[in-house]
């Protein structure tokens, strides 16, 4: 584990050096969860279909049959709490109406 904290670390140094400041880093930081949150979500599917396939081709053993029966559960718990977490994100953007936008910023008039 600590390893792969370290190879992380090494590989996005080089995006947050280019980066220009904590808003930068932030971006770049913001862009590669973009991208990884599609590739889990895929990844969590297929390993659905694979407890699918092993519970179908394995119709004699019980036992394979059991094991592919616990992978599509375990698949499709990962999918229910990714998706609920996505979900739990949007209803607390939306109720404190936290969006993409720039803020307005108050004017003092003198």
């Amino acid at each position: 584990m600590k390893t792969f904290f370290v190879t992380a670390g090494l590989l996005i140094l080089p995006v947050v050096a280019s980066a220009q400041g904590l808003e930068g880093a932030v971006n770049a930081v913001t862009s590669l969860i973009n991208v990884a949150i599609p590739m889990v979500l895929a990844l969590a599917v297929l390993y659905f279909f694979w407890g699918l396939a092993q519970y179908v081709l394995s119709s004699g053993d019980e036992g394979k049959k059991a094991e592919g029966r616990n992978i599509m559960i375990y698949g499709i718990i990962a999918l229910f709490v990714m998706v609920s977490v996505w979900g739990l994100i949007r209803l607390l953007q939306d109720t404190f109406n936290l969006n993409n936008t720039t803020p307005t910023v108050p004017q003092l008039i003198i």
